[in-house]
């Protein structure tokens, strides 16, 4: 007689995937709102810009790998202006560009040391991308995530492989911190 179940047949898989997805971490957002905010105000600092040339901006700053959306520039140009931080330098203008008010000026001041983090931030992961994309370097991430998944894909990992990969990793990580 077969043995009726409760649960169905793929729940087992479904559960793991369940559980994979729920240790897998988000991706972090590089820049969040306010990030944003004092980017632009640190870029109107110089001079009346467009939304689209502060959208350069960032892209430049950090060599082409951050380009932040307009969905997120345009609102945050509205909030600063709102706050009497920026202002249209040409209402009739067909493109609208700002202009940094005392206000703003004042916010960037308070505000000196995140805009330096956040400038930090940006450039420093242009040279991330830039030293990730050696070639020797590119090979050797590609080796150890193809070797580590291959190992990690298998039904049964001891406890003992488990400790082994996980010293590897470690080891590894300590010889590049101290590198």
């Amino acid at each position: 007689m077969k043995q009726q179940r409760d649960v169905p047949e793929h729940a087992d898989a479904a559960q793991r995937a369940s559980c994979a997805g729920a240790r897998r971490k988000r991706r972090e957002r590089m820049l969040d709102a306010s990030d944003i905010r004092l980017l632009m105000l640190h870029f109107l600092a110089s001079g009346a810009a467009h939304g689209y040339e502060l959208i350069k901006s960032v892209e430049e700053l950090s060599k082409g790998e951050y380009s932040p959306s307009p969905g997120i520039i345009y609102p945050n140009l509205t909030l600063l202006e709102e706050m009497d931080a920026i202002r249209v330098v040409d209402a009739q203008a067909t493109r609208k560009a700002y202009a940094l008010n005392d206000a703003g000026r004042a916010l960037l001041a308070e505000n000196g040391e995140n805009v330096a983090v956040i400038i930090g931030r940006l450039t420093s992961l242009a040279i991330l991308v830039n030293n990730r994309s050696i070639p020797q370097v590119e090979q050797a991430i590609h080796t150890l995530r193809y070797t580590l998944n291959h190992r990690l894909s298998q039904e049964q990992i001891s406890p003992a492989t488990v400790e082994i990969v996980v010293a590897a990793l470690q080891d590894a990580a300590e010889k590049i911190a101290n590198s």
